[in-house]
This record gives C-alpha cells, structure tokens and sequence, in this order.
C-alpha cells in the first residue's frame, strides 16, 4: 500500500517521495488514518519501526488544513533527549517541506538565546524536552495556551529518565480539548496511569508484542572476559566489520577509553554522551553520519536519538543494567525493514543480565565463539559495598573505666 492510500495530502506525498519514502511501514499503516480523522492514538511499536512518520505526517496535514492569522504553539512534540529532538524536528522540515508551516526545536546544554529569538519570531510547531521546556514556560518564553495536538514520544525512556514529574506538570497546563498522540516501545505501569489520565477513547495501535526486537536484525553473543572486550572489538572492526559501527558502553569513562583504544589501534571513532557538549555531541554525530568516522561509542542516553540509515552494526560492549535498554540500543540497526546485527560482548559477570534480556525479548541469542578470545574468568560478581556499614561489634564485654578522685 503506497502513501497516496493514506489519505495524505500532495504536498507530504510530494516531500515523502523525494526523501526516499516509497510505502509506509506497519506503525504508520495503523496510526496515520486513524490520527487524521482527530482521534486519541496509543501506538505501541519497537524502536526503530517509523513512529516519527506515524505522528509528524497527521500532525503537518491537519495543522495545514487551516491557517490562523498569528503564528502560535499548535502542535507540541515532546521527547526525552536532545538527539532525539533533533532527529525529530529534521524529519518534520524533511515532510513539511512544500507546507507553509514554521517548527522550532528546543533543548538543554546549550545556550537559550537562539531557542528563545526562535519562539518570539513564532512557530507552528515545538518539539521540545521536558528539562528545558518547563525551564522557559517558567520564564515566560513559551504560551502553550493554544495548542491542539501534543505528541509525548518515547513514554518509556521518558519514565526511566525521571521526566515523569515534568510531564504531569505540563500536562496540567496544557488544553483540555486538544488530540494526544501517544508513543512507546514500552508500557510500564507508570505510563499506562498516564495514558488514562491523558488520553480519551484512543484507538491503541500496535505491531508487536511490547518490548520485543525487530526481525530483521539478527542478534549474536560472544561471551568474553572484560579485560579481552577491547581486543575482541578491534578484531572484529579490522577483519569482520569495515563498515559504520555503533558501539554502546554502560558508562561515560568506558566509552571515552574504548575511543582512546580504537584511535591506538588507526580505527576513528568518537564518543558521545552526556559529558560532551551539545555542540561535541552533534559534531560527532554528524561525522558518523557523514562516514568520517567509523565508530561511534555512546551511552544508553544516544540510544533512542541516533537515526543512521542503512546502519548495519549495533555492538554492545557493555550489557546494559535494564533489559529495556538492549531493545532501543539494537533498535539503531535494522530500521524501516532493513536488516541489521547486533553483537554483544558478555562477560561471565554479565550473564544475568543477558538472561534477564532474553526472557524480556523471548528470544534466545545465538552464541558465537572466537578462539582468540575464550572466556576464562569465571570470578562470581562482587556485591558492591554498603556504605555507612556498622562495624562489627566485639563479643567481649568492654570494662568500664576506673575512675579515679575528681577527675571524673
């Protein structure tokens, strides 16, 4: 079923072909009609599926279907992180291309001078994060009195982030009557209080079972010692991998030495993460995307905001601490029905949280061997220790003092 069947106005089918959008993908099926007909949409679906077509292209056509004469906040697009929200406005100028509609994005980490000149010129639509958002509604910079659709996207990863307390801020400032569109790959039990507070008789759209993995990306484990994790990536970027390669680290010093040990080894590679300036960040994403660098290492704070075409390899170096993550993590790859892999390195302290990622996903991940590499370290995983721990009492009886004349 091509786009045209979707009821979608010439001016987006035009912008949708000449991005290279020939048939939509499942999520955008389900959701695209039933949002232009006004209704509330609930739309489950993993990452990587095309969620950001199935809100951006109703909103654009239903916003252009009338003009009113000052330009104010119609359509508000809120998302967990910056990446994200870049990725997001990009794809609503890339759609409303040949539509007389103005968007704006804004965000932390950066100065809000240009976000704020921005707002007062007007915009049509806001795509925004929680944290600097409520930052200029304080401020007096941001009226969101007439909006008519509000989208929250990614739900979940907003919840894991702790943006919870700020959605149920905004939500109580925005328009009683407005459509709200919904996304998530997740629905913990957190975001379901939020659906049935927000949303009214939604038409619930989903493709999959919540939180699995698409098909198309064949996943693959070595388990391996965490000293040889370096090595066995280097190996594997030099004989095996000699495209574009997404690499995720559980922390931000794990992702700033795997760089420093790829640049020892001739393999360009950059990290991004929440240390790194917006400006670094961006920097780096765009040199990954323009294929000036091989490898790109980040944290789980990139995995929902990194939007690479035709990316083939997903390699997690470290297992993440929440089975969800490994979802979104591997969701960079295989996007819009492309195959991709996912490799995962699992170290003998890791194998509970592989286990815990398996019956999350029910699928078992097929195990491969590399020689070199074997796993040899089977040191159980130590228990952190508890701070502020009471030191252990002495079974003997402590004497008491003499005491003797004034003294005491």
């Amino acid at each position: 079923m091509p786009f045209e069947k979707l009821g979608i106005s010439a001016p987006i089918i035009k912008a949708l072909k000449e991005a290279g959008y020939t048939y939509p993908t499942a999520i955008q099926k389900k959701a695209i009609p039933e949002a232009l007909k006004g209704k509330d949409i609930l739309g489950l679906a993993q990452t990587g599926t095309g969620k950001t077509a199935a809100f951006a292209v109703p909103t654009l056509q239903l916003l252009s279907n009338t003009k009113p004469n000052k330009r104010k906040i119609r359509s508000l697009i809120l998302t967990p992180t910056r990446e994200l929200a870049i990725q997001i406005h990009d794809s609503f100028k890339t759609y409303g291309h040949y539509l007389p509609l103005k968007s704006t994005v804004i965000f932390g980490g950066v100065g809000q001078g240009k976000q704020v000149n921005a707002l007062r010129s007007g915009v049509d639509i806001l795509i925004a994060t929680p944290g600097r958002l409520n930052d200029l509604i304080g401020q007096g910079y941001v009226d969101l009195s007439t909006v008519e659709i509000f989208t929250l996207d990614e739900a979940d990863r907003m919840l894991d982030m702790g943006f919870i307390h700020d959605i149920k801020k905004l939500i109580k400032i925005l328009p009683t009557h407005k459509q709200t569109l919904l996304f998530s790959a997740t629905m913990p039990k957190e975001i379901q209080e939020i659906v049935n507070t927000l949303l009214k008789d939604p038409i619930t759209v989903s493709v999959s079972p919540v939180s699995s993995t698409v098909d198309t990306i064949k996943q693959y484990v070595y388990f391996v010692d965490k000293k040889q994790k370096s090595n066995l990536l280097i190996n594997l970027l030099k004989k095996d991998i000699p495209g574009s390669v997404l690499v995720f680290t559980r922390t931000k010093h794990g992702a700033d030495k795997v760089v420093k040990d790829l640049n020892k080894e001739k393999i360009t590679a950059l990290a991004i993460h929440g240390n790194k300036s917006q400006n670094a960040r961006q920097r780096a994403l765009q040199n990954f995307k323009d294929y000036k660098t091989q490898v790109l290492v980040a944290t789980d704070i990139a995995s929902r905001g990194i939007d690479i075409h035709e990316l083939s390899h997903v390699i997690n170096y470290d297992l993440p601490e929440e089975s969800e993550s490994y979802v979104h993590r591997i969701g960079r790859t295989g996007r819009a029905g492309n195959e991709g892999e996912a490799i995962s390195f699992c170290s003998f302290q890791e194998k509970n949280l592989l286990k815990d990622i398996e019956k999350l996903t029910q699928q078992k991940i097929e195990v491969l061997t590399h020689a070199a590499f074997p796993m040899e370290d089977t040191t159980p995983k130590q228990k952190p220790k508890q701070k502020n721990a009471r030191p252990k009492q002495n079974n003997q009886k402590r004497r008491s003092p003499k005491r003797h004349g004034s003294k005491y």
